[in-house]
């Protein structure tokens, strides 16, 4: 649920950020919808995909060293700091053998690892996450703070939701290693180039925000992995 808007954090309350606090507002139970779905579902889906998660665990241990997650702090709501959980696709310490997105053909990424992240098989960890009350199924991506740091005053908005597994702009830059491929600095070019593109689905998606809409996004999100 939102926060009243005097307890949101002093860099949220902007006018900037407001129109997208006031859409919400009105969507009380949409929300409360979005939660027990969250935890219902997540819980469901945890004891139903073990079978599958511990096989995958396996290979992953098997093909490279080091261990089965991959685990790095990302913010979420209300700019809350947590750790997130991923099958681990690089070889250990890839987070300081490079830049911090992936771009395509990344020589950290392992065999095992291109296979899960093609199916985006490492997500489902993140099962765990969305339980917890971190991430929700639908929402804006949970950037490292290091990103978070360069949003606009208006990209601000998205964090008055949970950070999610997919969402529009999820789908529109499925392939955003492609983009990034061929940046020198890869860190530039998905600040100033690809971020603003996604915060601009991100956005729309709060203004347009309901349950409903987001069940559609996670049908949509399976059409685009099956295709």
């Amino acid at each position: 649920m939102l926060k009243e808007w005097d307890h949101l954090p002093k860099y949220m309350q902007s006018e900037a950020v407001r129109p997208y606090y006031e859409k919400l507002k009105k969507k009380k139970i949409s929300l409360a919808l979005k939660r027990v779905f969250d935890v219902v579902m997540s819980t469901f889906m945890l004891i139903f995909l073990s079978p599958v998660m511990l096989i995958i665990s396996i290979a992953v241990v098997m093909d490279s060293k080091g261990g089965v997650f991959f685990r790095q702090e990302r913010v979420t709501q209300y700019g809350r700091k947590f750790r997130i959980f991923k099958f681990r696709t690089m070889v250990a310490n890839a987070d300081k053998l490079g830049s911090q997105v992936t771009v395509k053909n990344d020589m950290r990424v392992t065999k095992v690892g291109a296979v899960i992240r093609k199916y985006r098989i490492d997500e489902l960890p993140q099962l765990i996450n969305i339980m917890l009350g971190d991430m929700s199924y639908v929402g804006t991506r949970p950037e490292v703070t290091k990103y978070v740091k360069r949003y606009t005053p208006e990209m601000m908005a998205t964090l008055l939701l949970p950070a999610g597994v997919t969402s529009e702009a999820s789908i529109k830059y499925k392939d955003e290693d492609k983009l990034l491929e061929a940046a020198a600095d890869v860190d530039e070019v998905y600040v100033k180039q690809v971020l603003p593109g996604k915060m601009q689905y991100n956005l729309e998606s709060l203004i347009k925000f309901s349950f409903l809409g987001e069940i559609l996004t996670m049908i949509k999100t399976v059409i685009a992995v099956i295709k």
